[in-house]
């Protein structure tokens, strides 16, 4: 059997914590006029914690995709980003967050490479012939660069709302400096990496070209990733919106280095890697497009080819703003989006019932709902996020859920059915136009 797949199967119940049963209620009567909507965010905003997570014994927290048995350190980051303004003074979340951050630590020590990992060491993986140097706690291990940058963007925003810093323990430094040794061995990924890739299934987006090794690169500065956000390979190994992720988990590293660690070399270090990453991105990253002026490009190979579309994953295009690399307003963000927002981008579809972007991970003519609360969540104008709510509400083929893609024409043509990550990111677009004084009553 090539491909290993466990049934779905819910985790076991867990008691919602206090102060997200107050954000239900709070949401029960301030959306009571649209019950529709009311309904959605009460099944999507505590979806992860009721069908996704388990308390471990050892004190961490194990947090599944949805329909796949297996932690994506990236998803398990953006199933809960949500919570963490919960957080301050609710116990029961605090133990489910700083058990979460403890479990990532944890399995980037094991292999910093992997995207995926099991809740135990029991060998089981995404595909059982893969040719890479796989362990028994590695579920899938694709190279993607964000991965790991979810990790400790969990871990620094949970640090900013609560100042709780029983996170930063031995362990949490240890997984800064493989990060931080990983990211300096990918600068120069053909000299320098371990790292190879194949997955003989008769799919290319799942499998490295030239012998497991990718694509050939320049020197850039840049950090090399094997894969993108949506599990797919890279055609040029420069992701552009995961380096600029990583310059931002950088800068957030460096505060923790200073404010916790006191290690001043270790600050230097990191500004040092961040400039270079950073130098890379303005130099080979920026495209001069005909139509829309000068835009980010989705990845280079630092030889002065482009790669230009936006994936609905992120980081992508479109969540620049919202993972802190840029203003909403930047002038080269602003053409951008226009890009990723039109025809130009071969990832935009627009059917009879939905326009928006989707992906090459799912079929033509699908638009991804994560990509419609991500295009709420970083517009600038309060009709724009208004209207993404709208469509979100439209489109969920009256499950009471989202979904990752679904068909452009209709909408009740969709794929995973159970997909925690978009319900969260629909939860957190919602909530925030709450909290903005959008939608619900006074």
């Amino acid at each position: 059997m090539e491909q290993f797949r466990l049934p779905a199967i819910p985790m076991p119940e867990l008691k919602l914590p206090a102060a997200v049963r107050q954000t239900l209620d709070d949401a029960e009567a301030k959306l009571a006029g649209r019950p529709k909507l009311q309904r959605l965010f009460r099944n999507c905003f505590p979806n992860t914690l009721e069908t996704t997570t388990k308390l471990m014994p050892d004190g961490t927290t194990f947090v599944i995709t949805g329909d796949i048995p297996a932690m994506w350190l990236r998803d398990s980051v953006e199933q809960v980003i949500h919570y963490v303004p919960l957080a301050k003074d609710d116990a029961g979340l605090q133990r489910i967050l700083e058990g979460l951050i403890r479990r990532h630590m944890a399995m980037i020590l094991i292999d910093p490479y992997a995207n995926a990992f099991n809740e135990s060491a029991n060998d089981w993986h995404w595909n059982t012939t893969d040719e890479t140097d796989m362990g028994p706690w590695v579920w899938e291990r694709k190279f993607e660069l964000d991965s790991i940058c979810f990790s400790f963007r969990l871990a620094y925003a949970y640090w900013q709302e609560t100042k709780h810093t029983a996170i930063f323990d031995t362990d949490f430094k240890r997984a800064m400096r493989a990060a931080i040794d990983l990211w300096k061995r990918e600068q120069r990924h053909f000299e320098q990496s371990p790292y190879r890739f194949v997955r003989d299934n008769g799919i290319p987006e799942d499998s490295l070209r030239n012998k497991g090794l990718g694509m050939p690169v320049n020197y850039t500065g840049m950090i090399w990733s094997g894969f993108r956000p949506s599990d797919d390979a890279c055609d040029f190994h420069y992701n552009i919106p995961a380096n600029m992720f990583a310059v931002v988990t950088m800068r957030q590293m460096q505060e923790i280095a200073e404010w916790v660690f006191r290690d001043m070399a270790l600050v230097k270090e990191l500004a040092d890697l961040a400039a270079e990453v950073e130098h890379g991105i303005r130099l080979y990253g920026i495209f001069r497009h005909p139509q829309f002026g000068p835009i980010y490009a989705y990845e280079t190979d630092g030889y002065g080819n482009h790669c230009l579309m936006d994936d609905a994953g992120t980081p992508g295009l479109m969540s620049i703003p919202y993972f802190g690399y840029a203003a909403a307003d930047d002038p080269i963000y602003l053409n951008t989006r226009r890009f990723a927002l039109s025809s130009e981008n071969p990832y935009y579809f627009e059917g009879k019932q939905a326009k928006g972007i989707g992906s090459p991970h799912t079929p033509d003519g699908y638009i991804w709902h994560m990509a419609l609360s991500m295009q709420g969540l970083t517009a600038i104008s309060d009709e724009e996020k208004l209207a993404m709510i709208d469509l979100l509400e439209a489109t969920d083929a009256d499950t009471g859920y989202m979904h990752e893609g679904f068909h452009s024409d209709d909408p009740s043509v969709f794929t995973r059915k159970w997909f925690a990550w978009s319900n969260s990111l629909f939860a957190q677009l919602v909530w925030r136009a709450m909290q903005d004084g959008l939608i619900g009553r006074g």
